[in-house]
């Protein structure tokens, strides 16, 4: 009786990612992506910027595919802009743009309120709470990472309804308010929103739905209000992508 035949490894199916290459690239991938999104909301890469694809897969060691692969997932989330034959830029909404986004997050996030309220568990409280400390930490000393901290508190709570797509809409909208924040936004403007979150936790809490959606829709506006235009400085590249590649364990080819 003959003995079976042995797959060999170039046709072994590509089933965990180890035999076909895909899990070298898929997390690359990932990691890419992570790196720029991260540089864009803490406002290192600064809107308007040009993204030449050369330059950032040659700091993050990886090709131009993945680069541009990273450039169209934050397309997607409005931290991009893609243009024929003109490369890629970090988006620069305008301010009817930014009016138009944070109009759209405050609907989102009253229904995040609305169906959170009275569903808080003590540890998704406590949770909370301590990513609030975290903001605390970080005023009066870095407003990227304030508000960067900010969105993240927002994510959050969207995850915590359980609703995928309604944590799909948040995400893209928080992103692309982080983005017109590090245009418009005065020093230190999303400060007092750490006080305006340690409420919104109380409300929530106490299952109070109404308040909750008054708070949340009270403090969005708010930091629409301390907006401002300001100038921003450029800086190259590859010295902005650098702390961010060596957060994602990229290393530059």
């Amino acid at each position: 009786m003959p003995r079976p035949t042995r797959p060999s490894r170039a046709n072994k199916p590509m089933t965990n990612g180890k035999e076909t290459g895909t899990r070298g690239p898929v997390p690359r991938a990932q990691a890419v992506y992570k790196a720029l999104r991260r540089a864009i909301i803490e406002q290192a890469l600064k809107p308007g910027m040009k993204l030449p694809e050369d330059s950032i897969g040659e700091q993050l060691g990886v090709s131009r595919t993945l680069v541009r692969e990273a450039f169209g997932r934050l397309a997607v989330e409005g931290l991009v802009e893609l243009k024929p034959n003109r490369g890629a830029n970090v988006a620069y909404p305008t301010l009817e743009e930014a009016r138009d986004v944070f109009d759209v997050r405050r609907g989102l996030e009253r229904l995040v309120a609305e169906n959170l309220a009275g569903r808080l568990t003590a540890a998704q409280a406590a949770e909370l709470e301590a990513h609030v400390r975290l903001e605390e930490k970080a005023h009066g000393q870095d407003g990227p990472e304030s508000i960067r901290l900010s969105g993240e508190f927002h994510i959050k709570l969207a995850e915590m309804t359980g609703n995928a797509l309604l944590l799909r809409y948040v995400q893209e909208a928080s992103s692309r308010c982080s983005l017109i924040l590090a245009i418009y936004g005065r020093p230190h403007s999303s400060e007092c929103a750490v006080s305006e979150h340690r409420q919104l936790i109380e409300a929530l809490r106490a299952g109070d739905a109404v308040r909750a959606a008054a708070l949340m829709d009270h403090h969005l506006q708010s930091v629409v209000t301390r907006a401002l235009l300001a100038p921003r400085a450029e800086r190259d590249i590859r010295d902005v992508l650098a702390p961010y590649a060596l957060s994602e364990g990229l290393t530059p080819s």
